[in-house]
């Protein structure tokens, strides 16, 4: 597939990355983002990537929610790549009625304009928490959805207006369920950029990391490369209907660990403090990506060892305040799901 890209959430950690990416294979792209949590620095080298690759770039301000916007931002489009949405759990929870108006009431605007556009694939950016604590682990997709927040509700449902259009024959949807991708310009100062940011912004700035529970709890990290490389795949695949398809690296890591790892790469100690366990936070996730490889050819193809030393590496150079520990998230719209 040749032709011009839309991707809803452009400017931010994932959508970013995504971006380049396309510029790069040669792809048109539009970016529709109203930088809430977006940053506009994120997109600085799109122009110079899209004249070096004979593509062009277009940049729209505007919210998912928007019809005028939306109808804009799909004309013309051979695919969405619908990564917009309120990406906190801790947000969902203060404010439910705002979560699902961005995450499920977009994603209902993004499909109907892309179907009214005639545009051929819609490619969704879901997140592992519709699965909540999931009984058996690893996870496959056909396990029984328990979202334990008003973020992973959203997801959820905006996976079912995907696919209810592709049921419908008006389009090809693919919903992606990311877990916990982590890698360069994840902002760290956001409640939902994940752990590895967060310690790493820390650890930059020569302040204590914040461990809320015990530590022990686990995670999938799937490095932003790979994650880009699974929704590249779903946008060129020989697709129809709907696939739901786990986004992880298939190997759990603590958080304890992930500290450890950042000390061999700091070299020494990182001071660290413990607060209690965060509500609507899941205890074990763990993907099995078995689906993804076998629809789209996918698998990851970053160490998390490797991923972490890239990493730290844009830490490093771009030492950031870390949040005061204990502060409430920052209300906003981000693209990382």
């Amino acid at each position: 597939m040749v032709g011009l890209i839309l991707v809803t959430g452009g400017a931010g950690f994932i959508g970013s990355h995504l971006v380049d990416t396309l510029l790069i294979a040669g792809y048109d792209v539009r970016v529709l983002d109203d930088f809430s949590t977006g940053k506009k620095e994120n997109l600085r080298g799109a122009e110079a990537l899209a004249a070096a690759h004979g593509g062009h770039f277009q940049l729209i301000a505007g919210d998912v929610r928007s019809e005028f916007k939306m109808r804009d931002a799909v004309d013309g489009c051979a695919a969405v790549c619908h990564l917009a949405a309120v990406a906190s759990v801790t947000q969902s929870l203060a404010d439910p009625v705002d979560t699902g108006s961005v995450t499920h009431g977009g994603t209902v605007n993004a499909v109907r304009m892309a179907v009214d556009a005639g545009v051929p694939r819609f490619v969704l950016a879901s997140s592992c928490a519709v699965y909540g604590d999931a009984a058996q682990q690893p996870v496959v997709e056909t396990s029984a959805p328990q979202p334990l927040s008003p973020y992973a509700e959203a997801k959820l449902a905006a996976e079912q207006t995907c696919a209810a259009a592709a049921d419908a024959a008006q389009l090809a949807a693919v919903c992606l369920r990311f877990f916990n991708v982590y890698g360069p310009r994840q902002d760290p100062g956001s409640e939902y950029s994940g752990v590895i940011s967060r310690f790493m912004a820390a650890a930059a700035a020569g302040a204590p990391v914040t461990v809320y529970g015990d530590g022990h709890q686990t995670r999938d990290f799937v490095y932003v490369g790979d994650v880009v490389d699974a929704i590249l795949r779903a946008v060129q695949r020989p697709l129809s209907g709907v696939s739901v398809l786990n986004v992880g690296s298939g190997a759990p890591t603590s958080v304890l660990d992930v500290l450890g790892r950042l000390e061999e790469l700091v070299g020494g100690p990182v001071p660290r403090r413990f607060a209690g366990a965060r509500a609507g936070d899941i205890r074990d996730s763990r993907a099995d990506a078995g689906r993804a490889r076998w629809v789209l050819g996918w698998e990851p193809g970053e160490t998390f060892a490797g991923g972490l030393e890239q990493t730290w590496a844009w830490y490093r150079e771009r030492p950031v305040e870390p949040a005061a520990p204990g502060a409430p998230a920052a209300p906003g719209r981000s693209p990382h799901v």
